[in-house]
């Protein structure tokens, strides 16, 4: 603790600078590894998404490429290259007008480990939405919507104009494929697209790539590819994203050479994490927690491991017997299966064996993001506590995780400031059910009684605050901290982690169960002492903002409010965001079929009752919360004369990802308007 005393808390700009590592992959062969970034860039009023490499042989990890829009790597068989996707612009594109060198279109290119530059797989205009290398490594497949020609696309224009229909327009997928090395050798020795683009084209002359051969197509998006030896699965999900219904998302099969792909699972379910087993036979596949159910019909359930026979059809579930979320999982080459699987405040990993979930001996934490190489048993994982940033960690075998080694050390800054400590914080909710959280302190704080108290609330609902790494716009409790607050972080029924019953309960009662939860967890630590009454505040984003929002009808102990991107009322959102389906099955059904639930679960009709002074948060072209529901929110304060202010970010979407400023500022005014009532 005298430790944590000498050091100086860390500031709103140092918290806010920190890189995100999004995902590591680790090369077939386990002797090296690409870890993929994000991090601000101040100057530039944007996000950088950047690769690193690791190699066993230097043992440094160093950038691999330098444009700031690239992502999703994936190696290739051999070890040689890696596969990305960026929308940098091409090498003789005019980018005088470009901002920041970057083009629209989120192409496939290729980098050699061996040093050298980036080159593109092709030079066309299409979107890559998801990319895989054949298993001999001669092609890479990669879907994108089918193309107009010119002459269609053009004819288009003739009659519609700028007229958008709705759903009319919408286009499905291809699935493409292009030999690599014959694109290595067309991007080396033909003209660019400027001087390409000179030449007139026949108006039925093919929009796609040259080299390219369509291997399937498809009426819906292709978001994931699998390849085996002899087929490619794919799964598929609603073009305009919009998720309706689960018959988007299934799984197809078709084989490598082409042909029409035969649909693999009908089911109520969104599956991810396509892998084939090592013998090519199996396919196995998660289903991410709240993403529907393969047992009958769709429900919101914690995450699920399967393995299907394409042969028969059959499905059978994996670590059944265990009581958490299995999240990304891996497939060893020895044959076995290890998973991610979140249990209350903590994410180990676990081998399953049937329907049995072993634990592996680990570090306290949260393991996420695992990769395993081809050949031997090495693997790459990510992992983080609430105090020690997320690192990729190579081990030499899952048996020994707590031997890995770091191979980044990024954001060192959170090390060398004084860091919180916590707890674990159990209590009994309204009608006796067991309910748990995390209790963040001040630096040198823990122990102490009768703290100022901002109750912080996770978003999803089907998420769970634990013992893991936060440091954005979004998962600024440590910060919180820093500024003297002890930040409760509940995880009201609803939450992952916890068992399917308990995630359940949330149904029909959207926000009235869980508020219960939080309410008693906010009572208990006055009566144990611990939060001083006085000096209560409350606030969350997504979900985390449908409770506020809701919280601040049914009490006013709150000094202040911070929220954002929270419903207030259910129809019109229902109506606006793009989880449409999701939102109906919390509410046990549309809302012209259950009227008085959208009503009574809705804060807007108990408005009334307000007295928190309220901060509000929205990016205007949110989507998946209505930014609509922020506009209603704020007139409702307005009408109320209740104090509040309203931000609204423009361009943004619901992840506030488009300009990091917004994020730094959004914090900034919480924390400005959190004191700016508790002290008076």
């Amino acid at each position: 603790m005298q430790a944590q005393k000498s050091k100086s808390p860390i500031t709103l700009d140092e918290f806010m600078n920190a890189t995100e590592v999004r995902e590591a992959r680790i090369a077939p062969d386990g002797q090296a590894a690409v870890i993929w970034t994000s991090s601000p860039d101040w100057q530039h009023d944007r996000f950088r998404d950047d690769l690193w490499l690791w190699q066993q042989k230097t043992g440094a990890t160093v950038q691999l490429t330098q444009s700031g829009y690239d992502s999703s790597p994936a190696w290739s068989p051999d070890g040689k290259y890696v596969a990305f996707i960026s929308s940098r612009a091409l090498a003789d594109e005019d980018t005088d007008a470009k901002e920041d060198d970057k083009d629209s279109t989120e192409r496939v290119w290729l980098i050699s480990v061996a040093g050298g530059e980036a080159i593109p797989l092709y030079t066309e205009k299409l979107d890559a939405h998801a990319v895989a290398w054949s298993a001999d490594g001669t092609k890479i497949f990669f879907s994108t919507q089918q193309p107009l020609t010119k002459a269609q696309e053009d004819a288009r224009k003739e009659e519609w104009k700028d007229v958008i229909r709705w759903r009319e327009q919408e286009r499905g997928d291809m699935l493409l494929a292009i030999p690599v090395q014959d694109a290595i050798a067309v991007s080396q020795k033909i003209p660019g697209p400027k001087a390409a683009a000179k030449k007139e084209k026949e108006e039925d002359e093919s929009p796609l790539p040259k080299l390219a051969k369509v291997i399937a197509k498809n009426d819906r998006e292709i978001s994931e590819i699998a390849v085996s030896p002899m087929q490619i699965a794919f799964e598929t999900e609603s073009v305009s994203h919009r998720m309706e219904g689960p018959g988007a998302s299934e799984i197809f099969l078709v084989g490598v050479s082409g042909g029409e792909a035969k649909q693999l699972t009908h089911n109520q379910a969104a599956e991810s994490g396509l892998r084939w087993g090592p013998d090519g036979k199996l396919l196995y596949f998660n289903v991410r927690a709240a993403s529907g159910s393969l047992d009958g019909k769709y429900q919101d359930v914690q995450g699920r491991l399967y393995v299907i026979d394409p042969a028969s059809g059959k499905v059978d579930r994996l670590g059944a017997d265990f009581k958490g979320s299995l999240e990304e999982y891996m497939l060893p080459s020895d044959g076995g299966i290890i998973a991610e699987g979140l249990t209350g405040t903590q994410q180990q990993l676990y081998k399953i064996n049937g329907s049995k979930a072993e634990i592996l001996a680990g570090t306290a934490g949260t393991y996420s993001g695992l990769d395993a190489a081809k050949s031997g048993n090495r693997l790459i994982v990510l992992h983080s506590t609430i105090n020690d940033p997320t690192q990729a960690f190579v081990a030499d075998a899952p048996v020994s995780l707590e031997q890995g080694k770091a191979v980044t050390a990024f954001n060192p800054i959170f090390h060398e400031r004084a860091q919180p400590e916590w707890t674990t914080y159990k209590w009994k909710s309204d009608d006796g059910t067991e309910v748990e959280g995390v209790l963040i302190y001040p630096p040198g704080k823990k122990g102490a009684k009768h703290l100022r108290t901002l109750t912080l609330i996770h978003g999803g609902p089907a998420d769970a605050d634990g013992n893991r790494f936060g440091a954005d716009w979004y998962d600024w409790a440590t910060l919180a901290a820093a500024n003297g607050w002890l930040v409760f972080r509940p995880n009201y029924r609803g939450s992952s982690g916890y068992g399917d019953e308990f995630m359940l309960q949330i149904a029909p009662h959207l926000v009235s169960v869980p508020g219960k939860d939080i309410l008693a967890g906010v009572d208990a630590l006055v009566k144990d002492g611990i939060a001083d009454p006085n000096h209560l505040t409350i606030g969350g984003y997504s979900y985390g903002g449908y409770m506020t929002n809701w919280l601040i009808t049914q009490t006013t102990r709150f000094k202040a409010a911070v929220t954002g991107a929270g419903a207030i009322e259910h129809a019109a959102n229902w109506g606006n965001d793009d989880e449409t389906y999701d939102d109906a099955w919390y509410l046990s059904g549309a809302p012209w079929e259950k009227p008085e639930l959208y009503q009574s679960e809705a804060a807007l009709f108990q408005f009334d009752k307000v007295k928190t002074p309220t901060h509000l948060v929205g990016g205007n072209a949110d989507v998946r919360v209505s930014f609509l529901e922020d506009v209603l929110m704020e007139r409702a304060f307005q009408q109320i004369n209740v104090p509040h202010t309203f931000l609204a970010f423009p361009g943004e979407g619901h992840g506030l990802d488009k300009n990091p400023w917004h994020g730094y500022i959004k914090v900034r005014e919480e924390l400005k308007w959190l004191d700016k009532y508790v002290n008076q």
